[in-house]
């Protein structure tokens, strides 16, 4: 970690916070009470949360793979969440040791454990920003002091932007941090979907409202609008577990995740 990074703001253990859901639904123990209820009310609702968390890793953990075989060296992940090996930058750096990868999140506990767990390479860089996904300007800044921002970068928004809404400014969000970003540049995304199983995705949109979470569910063709400009990759906008699936498909239900990955052009 840099150390230029301003304090992180107490852990609030009163409401529950995607990141630690997430990691409770990954069978991690970096969560709270809190949390958990929200995990359990979830998981009543559909037993296939943890199922789609795993399929989420596993995706990120594909087309980190194929982008870093394909030369990418620069990596930038916001909305990182807490540290669940392997991590992204594992997957880099084991392919490309002297791959640079920047993490930014804005929940304490993600910070916590960022400086202990997100060791890479000595050829490489693994770093941590703690800023808001909801300011695009402020994490370039930063993560330029790291990245290369005049060469390729893939920027990963994994599981991220279904909670942030259309109109809390999710598009223009993507639009500003690709805008920055040089050609080739690669955008890594996968978000919530009520496409496959509606009525299970609305109650767990309820009950993280509830929580005081906004969570937003996209069709394919909203998630496509996300690209509009770049290049995708095949097989183009899909299940995340049908991302360049490695094996047998699960059949333990629908995956209520798109995922994908584009290319800027040469400009």
């Amino acid at each position: 970690m840099t150390g230029t990074e301003p304090a992180a703001p107490p852990i609030d253990t009163s409401r529950p916070h995607p990141a630690r859901v997430y990691d409770w639904f990954l069978g991690g123990k970096d969560n709270y009470p809190v949390d958990e209820r929200l995990g359990r009310t979830i998981t009543a609702i559909d037993r296939g949360a943890a199922r789609n968390a795993r399929a989420n890793r596993a995706f990120m953990q594909r087309a980190t793979r194929t982008l870093v075989e394909d030369g990418i060296r620069q990596f930038l992940d916001i909305g990182t969440g807490i540290p669940t090996e392997p991590n992204l930058h594992r997957i880099a750096q084991s392919v490309a040791p002297d791959a640079r990868v920047v993490y930014v999140d804005n929940d304490p506990i993600v910070l916590a454990h960022a400086g202990a767990l997100l060791r890479g390479t000595p050829e490489g860089v693994t770093e941590y920003v703690q800023a808001d996904a909801r300011d695009p300007h402020t994490i370039l800044e930063r993560a330029g002091r790291v990245l290369d921002l005049g060469r390729p970068v893939a920027l990963s928004l994994i599981a991220l932007l279904h909670f942030v809404a259309d109109e809390d400014g999710a598009h223009d969000v993507v639009r500003t941090l690709v805008g920055a970003l040089a050609p080739g540049s690669c955008l890594v995304l996968s978000m919530m979907t009520a496409d496959f199983e509606p009525e299970n995705v609305r109650k767990g949109i309820a009950a993280y409202a509830a929580g005081g979470v906004t969570l937003v569910a996209r069709s394919r063709d909203e998630v496509a609008a996300f690209f509009t400009g770049l290049d995708l990759l095949e097989p183009g906008v899909v299940p995340v577990s049908e991302w360049r699936r490695q094996g047998a498909a699960d059949d333990g239900g629908p995956i209520s995740l798109y995922g994908a990955v584009g290319r800027t052009s040469a400009r």
